[in-house]
C-alpha cells in the first residue's frame, strides 16, 4: 500500500491493521492481566473507530469493513466465520448471554439487526435495516422486516388533533 493510502485511510480512520494486531494478540496471551491490558487497548481503538467489538467476539477471519467500524457492535459472544462482510451500524447483538452465530462469506448490510441465539447460514445476505432474529439457512438473502399494524385509534386521535 502507498504512503499516501496509508496515510488517507488512518486520517479517516479506516486503518484497521492496528486493530486487528491487538485483536490476535489478545487471543493468544494467556497471562490473564496481559490479556486484560490488551483488552483495554483493543476497547480502546474500537471506540476511537466509532465501534464496539466484544473482547471475547470469535472471529474466524478478518471480516470486510467497508466503512470501517463506524457504528458497528458486535456482542462479545459473538462468532462471525471467514469472509464476513460488514456495512456501517449493524448491531450483532446478544440476548440472555447468546449471540448469532454467523457463517462464512456473509453479506451484512448497513443499519441491520441480528439478535438473539440464531446462526445465520453460509452465503447469506442480509439487506440494509433488515432485523433477523431466527435461523437463516445457506445461501439465502434476507430483506426488510415483517411489518406490524399499530393500533388505528391511536393513528386517529393523532390525525384529528
Amino acid at each position: 500500500m502507498s504512503v499516501r493510502r496509508s496515510i488517507i485511510d488512518y486520517s479517516r480512520g479506516d486503518n484497521l491493521g492496528y486493530f486487528w494486531w491487538l485483536y490476535r494478540m489478545q487471543k493468544k496471551v494467556s497471562n490473564r492481566l496481559v490479556r486484560d491490558f490488551l483488552t483495554f487497548f483493543l476497547s480502546r481503538s474500537a471506540h476511537k473507530h466509532g465501534g464496539y467489538v466484544g473482547p471475547d467476539a470469535v472471529f474466524l477471519g478478518v471480516p470486510v469493513l467497508p466503512h470501517g467500524l463506524h457504528g458497528i457492535f458486535i456482542s462479545r459472544f459473538a462468532v462471525i466465520g471467514e469472509g464476513c462482510r460488514i456495512y456501517q451500524n449493524v448491531t450483532i447483538g446478544e440476548v440472555n448471554r447468546k449471540a448469532p452465530v454467523i457463517g462464512n462469506d456473509c453479506l451484512i448490510g448497513a443499519g441491520a439487526v441480528l439478535v438473539g441465539d440464531i446462526r445465520i447460514g453460509d452465503r447469506v445476505k442480509i439487506g440494509a435495516g433488515t432485523v433477523v432474529n431466527t435461523d437463516i439457512p445457506d445461501g439465502c438473502t434476507v430483506v426488510s422486516q415483517a411489518m406490524r399494524l399499530i393500533d388505528r385509534s391511536i393513528q386517529q386521535q393523532n390525525n384529528t388533533d
